[in-house]
Parts: structure tokens; C-alpha cells; sequence
């Protein structure tokens, strides 16, 4: 029998470099931006503010853009760039029995949107400009140019 002492936090985040995003709903683009990042955040049932700060610390410091000599260096604080942020529940699959997935462990809408719109308001403070976003619990379709190709999986289980 295992015995957890602590529940299980890991707010996540796919961060996709790309030249242009956006998102749309109804074939109605809501949010577009160009060079920049392309964020799929996911919040967990068991993820607070202090998740949120951790995320947007280490997004905003993330050097994966290019300096002068073509090496990674610089981050999207750096270089100006966009930021657009799409919830993702499903970055909680479980699938582990059979082949549907299950989606037990992502927040629900009382704990995740706040955490949502905390993420892109602190993201766009830390960047100093708005973030862009997609509807919360929306059909959306999301068209990306990824840049690099540049995608970094983080969760907030690897503070440490």
C-alpha cells in the first residue's frame, strides 16, 4: 500500500518557439502574435500562486533565442518578443488503462482559470507586454510557425 504525505503539484507547460501564432474560435482568430513563444499551459488540481510565480520566472529567463553569433542566448525579454498562452487540459492525460485517456488530474474551472489568468498576467508583466490568449474551455484551433525547431516541456514537480 502506498502512502502519499503530499499531493502530487506539476503545473505544465509546453513552450513552443515560433515566428507567428494564433488561436482561434469559430474560425474567428482571437489572439495573434509573430516571433515568440507559443505556451500550451496546463494547471493541476493541486497547483497555487507559488507555481505560477516558478513558471513565469523561468519562462521569462529561458535563453533560446538566438544571439548575435547564432547560439542560443538570449531570452523572449531579449529579443522583444510575443507571448500567447492556450489552456490544455490534456497535458494531464492518463493513459494508462486502455486507450482513452482519462483527465482526472487536470483543475477544474474553479481552481484553473484563476491560475490561468494569473499565469498570463504575471508572464506579461515579467515580459512587459500583454500575453495573448485563447478562451478558457473553448474549441480553438491553434496555427503556429514553430521557429527551429524549439519546444521545451516544463513542469513545476522539477523545482528542485
Amino acid at each position: 500500500m502506498r502512502i502519499f504525505a503530499e499531493k502530487i503539484k506539476d503545473m505544465r507547460a509546453v513552450i513552443q518557439r515560433v515566428t507567428r501564432a494564433s488561436v482561434s474560435i469559430n474560425d474567428t482568430v482571437k489572439s495573434a502574435i509573430g516571433h515568440g513563444y507559443l505556451i500550451l499551459l496546463g494547471v493541476c488540481e493541486d497547483d497555487h500562486s507559488d507555481d505560477v510565480d516558478w513558471l513565469v520566472h523561468k519562462i521569462a529567463g529561458l535563453r533560446v533565442f538566438d544571439d548575435e553569433n547564432g547560439v542560443m542566448n538570449r531570452s523572449i525579454i531579449d529579443v522583444s518578443g510575443e507571448a500567447l498562452v492556450v489552456s490544455q487540459f490534456t497535458l494531464f492525460a492518463s493513459y494508462k488503462k486502455g486507450n482513452r485517456p482519462s483527465w482526472i488530474r487536470a483543475a477544474k474551472h474553479d481552481i484553473s482559470v484563476p491560475l490561468y489568468e494569473e499565469f498570463c498576467r504575471k508572464l506579461g508583466e515579467a515580459i512587459g507586454r500583454p500575453v495573448g490568449t485563447g478562451e478558457f474551455g473553448a474549441y480553438m484551433k491553434v496555427d503556429l510557425l514553430n521557429d527551429g525547431p524549439v519546444t521545451i516541456c516544463m513542469d513545476t514537480k522539477n523545482k528542485e
